[in-house]
């Protein structure tokens, strides 16, 4: 992998400092080579990230769908029963979506 980076040294300060402008970086090329991948089968970090994740869409998704419930169960009138039907709840997201981010 080639990383870019630009940088500004102590000597392009002092020289833009006598020169009276405004100091410009320099260009620095890296290359770093990459043996594993978070994806690896031996870095378990993706799966717990992943579990994590699917665990919090589960509890946001029972938070919401109770809420709703409560607010049906609790209504006697028409207009507040109408108004649940167009609560709109988004789906929980499946764990191997996490694994796309990786």
């Amino acid at each position: 992998m080639v990383l870019y980076d630009l940088r500004y040294s102590a000597h392009t300060f002092t020289d833009a400092t006598r020169e009276s402008r405004r100091p410009q970086p320099r260009l620095i090329r890296r290359t770093v080579d990459v043996y594993s991948f978070p994806r690896h089968q031996q870095d378990r970090s993706v799966a717990r990230w992943s579990a994590e994740e699917e665990r919090r869409a589960r509890q946001r998704l029972r938070a919401e769908v109770g809420t709703v419930l409560r607010l049906v169960r609790s209504a006697t009138d028409e207009l507040a029963l109408d108004a649940a039907d167009m609560v709109d709840i988004p789906p929980a997201r499946h764990r191997r979506g996490s694994l796309w981010l990786a």
